[in-house]
């Protein structure tokens, strides 16, 4: 499995949120739900992604703007349209001053808004858990990522807007698969682009050396690599691939490992029902005891408690 594979197979949406809004201007929409994830494309009319902390990117239809949380956002028509409504957790409505807008503003099958012939039309689809996405991928996100329409070829937008206000048995599933989808293309093609920013690891995988490397790490992190037996399957010295790799990834290998080998337990923690011990010895580590230390010098909790928070299935630790 390479790294790109193995970060893009985390997105597993669990009943996620799925609705398509449809407003008149001027509207804004305050969005404070605490989210880990979501996804908003305009079908008809054009938006304004305008994050706390950095500046308001304008969408077309066909675009598609990825908002890491929890932190909070706006979307509106314009930039200098204030609030008039505010998404709270458990995608309860408001106006800013509290009024209760669920009820007023449904429109059917998963649309809401201020009228059904709006200029406007949204399509948004919301991860309400962390353990929905995993903590690789969010790592490798920017706050707000945008990719245009003429950026990528797909066909999953339109899919997702004549899938999303069906009213059919199994919708749920259909949507979350066709969400999980959406986000892994809109990722794969955002990384493919020299001006993304990926991170290090990912730019590292076309060095001749140090993708080799990496690869063999993701393949079987399980393994007890050194650095001495990883240089000699790549036909390097030591000394050698430990300067490359730390300067084209930005930490030496084995702390590459150890970083690799403690998110995947926890994608597997929050992911599956794995027992601590079976998740320690399926990412390379003798033991529940071995993992528990390591992961808590990182994460700052034991692997039980950070599962329980992440709403996982907290199970005992067993062989």
């Amino acid at each position: 499995m390479d790294a790109l594979t193995g970060l893009l197979d985390g997105p597993r949406a669990r009943g996620a949120f799925l609705m398509r809004a449809i407003l008149n201007p001027p509207w804004s929409v305050r969005v404070r739900d605490r989210a880990p994830l979501s996804l908003v494309t305009p079908v008809r009319g054009e938006a304004w992604m305008v994050p706390d902390d950095g500046g308001a990117v304008r969408l077309e239809p066909g675009d598609v703007a990825v908002a890491r949380g929890p932190d909070p956002y706006t979307v509106a028509d314009d930039p200098a349209t204030p609030p008039r409504v505010v998404i709270h957790p458990g995608e309860r409505s408001t106006t800013p001053d509290g009024e209760e807008l669920c009820d007023t503003m449904g429109l059917g099958v998963r649309t809401w808004g201020d009228a059904p012939d709006g200029s406007a039309v949204l399509l948004i689809g919301t991860y309400r858990m962390p353990g929905e996405i995993g903590r690789r991928l969010l790592d490798a996100l920017p706050p707000l990522l945008v990719l245009a329409r003429d950026d990528w070829d797909s066909a999953l937008v339109p899919l997702l807007g004549e899938e999303i206000a069906r009213a059919e048995p199994g919708q749920e599933a259909v949507l979350d698969r066709l969400l999980d989808l959406l986000l892994t293309g809109v990722v794969r093609s955002w990384l493919a682009r020299p001006e993304a920013g990926a991170p290090p690891w990912h730019r590292a995988h076309g060095d001749p050396v140090v993708g080799r490397a990496l690869r063999l790490l993701h393949d079987d992190p399980a393994h007890p690599w050194t650095v001495a037996e990883l240089a000699a399957r790549v036909g390097v010295s030591r000394a050698a691939l430990a300067r490359r790799f730390t300067a084209l990834v930005g930490r030496p290998p084995m702390t590459y490992l150890t970083d690799r080998r403690l998110s995947l337990a926890a994608d597997l923690l929050r992911g599956t029902d794995a027992t601590i011990g079976a998740v320690a010895r399926q990412v390379g580590y003798g033991s529940a005891f071995a993992l528990s230390t390591a992961f808590r010098r990182v994460h700052g909790v034991s692997p039980r408690r950070y599962r329980t928070e992440a709403g996982g299935t907290d199970l005992r630790a067993r062989p």
